[in-house]
């Protein structure tokens, strides 16, 4: 396909995906809700003359566009659902909705596979091979997600992927520039809660009973040993305590804490060993101090770890469209992603697409009320994204793959 002519087409339609974004942020549906969202995608790509099926985790919906030639399937895919979020932006699209809001940029990635779907099929009498697209639902109701589900429901029973590709909305990268490496991108993103007990009684009698919040401050320093002296300091790790509830009265000693938080990890060997000695410690602690503590570990999205051949495919598709300066080097997050989900099943690659806002001193990160991007950044992440299909099947075609 001519690169010029794919140039000239994006920017006929650069207007469009602005207002699809745009309406799309006005109207943000949280996981699991996403009705009308799925129903403004089906209507879009019905304009655009692409089929598509529905129902995958109830909301989801799954655009196919056969190319004229034969070949292998790539999928692309973008999460639709907002998150239950106050906005604080002061745009003339702010959230219609209190506390939802597309802060996570799910709108900006449904805007762009609509407007990769659009370009590839205008181009579809020269594409050799299928392209799927895959707008999932519910990314952000960790750890279930819709990913797992879409699957269970036969998004890929009729075309299954030789390649997927996700790619996400990064404010720490300015726009132009794209976020790729092999391996991990994005962590293990894990959950648990441990339930400390012990026995109440008044504030001015502790002896006469086991103080759960005692315990439960031990316990929380114990933990902190989980990475600093079990984990090689060469690896990454997180754990994180981010909610403590515990208590009835300000003169009774606390019976029971719960602490809920999450663990962050790239390699399951890391994983499976803070697991582990999490309930050592916690238990180990709480025994030594009179109490109890049951722990329960949440396993919840694996880590998004990319193909060395497609993530070397994105990069160098990016300094192709975007010039040599394009991909810089980054180092993975700890975030959670359910896409890593789609990659323990099929190859593939997520990226990241810078947006920053030149404007702002500091840039709102993601899940932020104050969240937003450069809309310059849709135009490019559309180019980079049809890009990456075309050249994904030329390459699956020439190996004979």
């Amino acid at each position: 396909m001519n690169l010029e002519n794919i140039k000239e087409e994006l920017n006929k339609i650069e207007d469009q995906l602005i207002d699809i974004r745009r309406e799309l942020h006005e109207n943000p549906e949280l996981s699991h809700e996403e009705f009308e969202t799925s129903k403004r995608i089906q209507n879009l790509l019905s304009k655009e003359q692409i089929p598509f099926t529905t129902g995958y985790a109830t909301t989801g919906v799954l655009g196919v566009i056969k190319g004229n030639h034969p070949g292998k399937t790539v999928a692309l895919r973008a999460d639709i659902d907002a998150l239950p979020i106050l906005e604080k932006n002061d745009h003339s699209f702010v959230s219609k909705t209190d506390n939802k809001m597309h802060a996570c940029g799910h709108d900006a990635h449904t805007a762009m596979l609509i407007g990769t779907g659009i370009l590839l099929n205008k181009y579809k009498h020269e594409l050799e091979g299928t392209v799927l697209l895959v707008f999932q639902p519910a990314e952000e109701d960790a750890p279930r997600g819709g990913s797992s589900k879409m699957m269970e429901d036969g998004v890929f029973d009729k075309y299954k992927p030789d390649a997927i590709y996700a790619q996400h909305v990064w404010p720490d990268l300015p726009v132009g520039q794209i976020g790729v490496r092999p391996g991990a991108m994005m962590g293990n993103s894990d959950r648990f809660t441990i339930t400390i007990k012990g026995s109440s009684g008044h504030a001015s009698m502790p002896h006469q009973t086991n103080d759960a919040i005692i315990a439960a401050n031990q316990v929380i320093t114990g933990l902190q040993t989980l990475v600093s002296r079990n984990t090689d300091p060469l690896e990454s790790a997180v754990v994180t305590i981010g909610k403590i509830q515990g208590g009835t009265r300000y003169n009774v000693i606390a019976e029971e804490v719960t602490l809920e938080g999450t663990v962050r990890t790239y390699k399951n060997d890391v994983k499976t060993m803070i697991k582990q000695k999490m309930s050592e410690i916690a238990e180990g602690i709480a025994t030594s101090m009179g109490a109890t503590a049951e722990v329960k570990y949440l396993d919840g999205y694996p880590a998004t770890m990319n193909s060395e051949r497609w993530a070397s495919l994105v990069k160098s598709t990016a300094q192709q469209t975007l010039g040599e300066e394009a991909t810089p080097d980054i180092q993975p997050s700890m975030g959670g992603e359910d896409f890593g989900k789609f990659l323990l099943k099929y190859p593939g690659a997520y990226y990241w697409l810078g947006t920053a806002i030149p404007s702002r001193t500091v840039q709102r990160p993601l899940h932020d009320p104050e969240f937003d991007i450069d809309e310059r950044a849709l135009k490019i992440g559309v180019e980079c994204m049809t890009h990456v299909t075309i050249n994904t099947l030329q390459s699956l075609k020439e190996k004979g793959d």
